[in-house]
């Protein structure tokens, strides 16, 4: 579809149906709600235009209610601005469902990155068999995590998605009866959800769309692309909520079984409802009766009443229905009882993989527990030389007992581990198979939980698990190829890969390689680690598979996703991709079938066409190298001088809401990972640190050092080599769209006041220079007249969006500035601490891909 006939349809299709369907908000019978609309338009331009008059926003607030109001009772001030984001956060909500409405009509199921068009464009170059060959090898898995980024509470979302049916329907009266559900449906939850709850709400996605989806692009490969090859899957989900403890102390093994029970008893009501639905076709003699004995049996085991069922013995009686409808039956509707075949062998009997995760600190201090419980040395566990670890991880003779340790964090992780077993017994090897290890740095994070495996009661041979390293900061990416390199040499660890089919699981965190390194050299960094890496593991004849720690947005790995993937160089192992999907990310792109299909294709797509088309994608030469290397130096060398600035933990803090992101009760998981009062940037969380840059339209980790490394290489005369990358390379193009989108997202005129402040006035122009400088260095070297120019409708549902919520960052700063004031009492913080928190949701929410 043309650009301009795309935004055409986007304007009818969403802003038109959006202005119709605003004004039922007006018309709802309560807290006033035709005042609010009246008066919501001149706050919108008054905020607009005293923003960029340099005003401070107690000053803004203040004048708008003596022009605009006769309210003068500061209580019923505050009432009336609470009324203000309670209305904004529903039209946001409102036009998130007409936005996700239209998506069929405005991305077709042909268009550029589905399946059909991977299929169409093989077909026209004669890389048909190519493409088959491809898919036979290839793999895609989502796994879901638990971070904290969904700011809409599950009931919100059901509306969301009843505003979205009725949308598509022109249903006024439905949108109507819908918006005053969602008037008297509060936005905050009153206490934080345990872990066991933020899994149940996303096994809701698993259950409503995921099931459906995955079944049916795996029945689009197999009847059309491999009609006559045996079914193995090309899609796998994977699940971190109860399994991820990485700084969350209510994840604990008790936990960790509840999930799994869940995980197994929702397949479990999957494949009930689908024998249902199969059922109903297959009424012949004997296989009637034969699905419905499998049918109880399945249902006594979805409620724990029996747990006599496993995959194999599943399989093995839909194996014996099938016999009998080919043998007596001609084979009639043979490819209902095929689909659900298919989804058993999909998704056995845990729906998705249960990986567990901890900090590689954790696993060092209970090393360090086991030498001083035996008396090894004297020296502490942190304190050895290699050979030393090497002979007490690989030989010491020690069987875990509870009774050796006090601390309840050593013996759960032991409890943990011990659980693995169980778990892959009951529910299949691959319902838990991947111990996963934050902030390693050497080969030993991997195997401290090789030894936690052995002195756990495991023999190596037993140890059916893929101990996946995970390497996220600047010095742990420097570290990992030696660190794998020395792994892939001893002789335990080769002989553990080899029971493992010689496959090695890295794990590559974005969200704080860039929080510790600036985005250009995170990004960079990743990309030259996974050449590195794939290198290093071809070297000693291991498949390396590379998961990606992606968040929502370009400063955590977000944005254009497929497109980084389909630009991954031929030096990187493209054996699957493996990425994480959370929160917003999951309802924003994945929440409803439509909108599933097209992104799950979109990515598995662009790891097959990387390989089969990527002459299309542009190689990077060793010019184009050289330079993105100097480019990133200078990057991080940038973002290092404002991140050890002395006001830069302190600006954030005291001019964003950062400080309540824990209020806001999204999720089980501290927003810092120590327990102390004082913030400071190590511990702080990316997702925290990221929204929060986000909150206040500032963006910096999207773009911080952008500006300066390109106008180093403009100063010494590269613009067109520049250019020239950005025309011919699909991965720098992509590195810079999404530093675009950040900078897009930015508007620094929110806070122009701030520029005379005594403190940070001098803090926050450096912010803004840099702001200007890569605002002006992007559309220079992408040669677009403003930010987004070449996707028309990405930048008008933004412009959109941040116009929606102009009032409510209004709000936000005139909360933040009156915090600062030190003749409050204790009542009136509490009123505006309230108030900032409450203005979270819709900004965050406004974003889809913020937090």
């Amino acid at each position: 579809m043309h650009k301009s006939k795309k935004l055409q349809l986007f304007h009818q299709e969403v802003h038109q149906k959006y202005l119709v369907y605003n004004t039922l908000f007006s018309r709802l019978p309560y807290d006033k709600m035709h005042n609010i609309g009246t008066l919501m338009p001149f706050l919108y331009d008054y905020s607009k235009s005293s923003f960029e008059e340099n005003k401070n926003p107690i000053d803004i607030v203040k004048e708008f209610f003596e022009k605009y109001t006769t309210i003068t009772d500061k209580k019923e001030q505050i009432d009336l601005l609470f009324k203000f984001i309670k209305y904004i956060e529903r039209q946001v909500v409102l036009f998130d469902s007409i936005e996700d409405a239209s998506f069929e009509k405005l991305f077709p199921k042909k268009g550029k990155g589905t399946l059909q068009y991977l299929v169409d464009l093989a077909s026209q170059t004669g890389k048909t068999e190519e493409l088959k060959d491809k898919i036979r090898h290839f793999k895609t898995k989502l796994v879901f995590t638990a971070h904290p980024t969904q700011f809409y509470p599950n009931t919100v979302l059901r509306i969301l998605h009843f505003l979205e049916e009725k949308s598509k329907e022109n249903d006024i009266a439905g949108i109507d009866e819908l918006l005053q559900q969602l008037g008297k449906t509060p936005f905050i939850n009153r206490v934080k959800p345990t872990p066991v709850e933020e899994a149940q709400s996303i096994l809701y996605f698993l259950r409503h769309v995921f099931y459906t989806v995955v079944n049916e692009v795996h029945t689009k490969i197999y009847s059309e692309i491999l009609p006559d090859d045996e079914f193995k899957p090309v899609l796998e989900l994977g699940f971190w909520p109860g399994g991820d403890r990485d700084g969350n102390p209510f994840v604990t093994c008790d936990v960790t079984t509840k999930v799994a029970q869940e995980l197994r008893s929702a397949i479990l009501k999957c494949y009930y409802n689908h024998i249902k639905e199969v059922r109903r076709k297959l009424t012949f003699d004997t296989v009637h009766e034969m699905l419905q004995e499998l049918q109880s049996k399945v249902y006594n085991n979805m409620f724990a009443l029996e747990n006599d069922l496993t995959t194999h013995s599943l399989l093995q009686k839909l194996y014996d229905v099938r016999k009998v409808l080919v043998e007596r039956h001609n084979s009639i509707f043979i490819e209902k009882l095929d689909s659900l075949i298919q989804s058993v062998k999909t998704f056995g009997l845990y729906f998705a993989s249960l990986d567990i995760r901890q900090d590689s600190s954790i696993h060092e201090k209970i090393m360090q527990q086991i030498n001083q419980k035996n008396n090894i040395s004297e020296k502490p566990y942190s304190e050895w030389n290699d050979d030393e670890k090497l002979d007490f991880l690989l030989n010491y003779d020690y069987s875990f007992s509870e009774d050796d340790f006090e601390d309840e964090l050593t013996i759960d992780t032991f409890k943990t581990v011990q659980l693995i077993r169980e778990l892959q017994q009951k529910n299949g090897e691959r319902s838990c198979h991947r111990y996963i290890i934050s902030n390693s740095t050497s080969q030993f994070s991997v195997l401290e939980v090789y030894a936690l495996f052995r002195f756990a009661g495991y023999e190596p041979g037993d140890i059916k698990v893929n101990i996946v390293p995970l390497f996220e900061t600047v010095q742990g990416l420097s570290n990992s190829k030696e660190a794998m390199k020395a792994l892939y040499e001893l002789e335990p660890y080769k002989k553990h890969l080899k029971r493992r089919h010689n496959f090695q699981d890295i794990m590559l965190g974005f969200s704080d390689g860039t929080k510790d390194g600036g985005y250009l050299k995170a990004n960079w960094g990743i990309y030259e680690t996974k050449e590195i890496l794939s290198n290093v593991s071809k070297e000693y004849g291991i498949k390396v598979v590379f998961f990606d720690g992606r968040g929502g947005p370009p400063a955590r790995g977000g944005g254009k996703t497929h497109q980084f993937y389909a630009s991954q160089g031929q030096d990187i192992a493209n054996h699957e991709i493996q990425l994480t999907i959370q929160g917003q990310t999951i309802s924003s792109m994945f929440g409803s079938r439509v909108q599933a299909r097209y992104n799950f294709e979109q990515l598995l797509t662009a790891g097959i066409s990387n390989d089969v088309f990527h002459e299309i994608q542009g190689e990077l030469t060793e010019e184009n190298r050289k330079l993105i290397q100097e480019l990133a130096e200078i990057g991080l060398k940038k973002y290092l001088d404002l991140k050890t600035h002395p006001l830069f933990t302190p600006y954030l803090v005291d001019n964003s809401p950062l400080k309540y992101y824990g209020s806001t009760n999204i999720g089980s998981r501290p927003s810092k990972r120590s327990s102390g009062g004082e913030m400071n940037l190590k511990d702080l969380r990316a997702i925290p640190f990221v929204g929060s840059w986000s909150q206040i339209k500032q963006n910096v980790p999207g773009y911080y050092g952008v500006g300066t490394a390109f106008q180093k290489a403009i100063d010494e005369g590269r613009l067109e080599e520049l250019k020239n990358i950005y025309s011919n390379s699909l991965y720098f193009r992509t590195l810079v769209q999404n530093s675009m989108m950040a900078l897009a997202k930015s508007n620094f005129s929110i806070t122009n006041y701030m520029k005379n402040d005594p403190k940070y006035g001098e803090f926050w122009q450096i912010l803004y220079d840099e702001y200007k400088l890569s605002l002006k260095n992007v559309l220079l070297i992408s040669g677009q007249e403003s930010l987004m120019d070449d996707e028309p409708v990405n930048k008008v549902s933004v412009e959109f969006r941040e116009n929606i919520i102009l009032p409510l960052l209004t709000i936000q700063q005139y909360a933040l500035e009156s915090l600062k004031r030190n003749d409050l009492d204790e009542q009136e913080r509490k009123v505006f601490e309230k108030m900032v928190t409450r203005t979270l949701f819709g900004i965050i929410n406004a974003g889809r891909n913020s937090a």
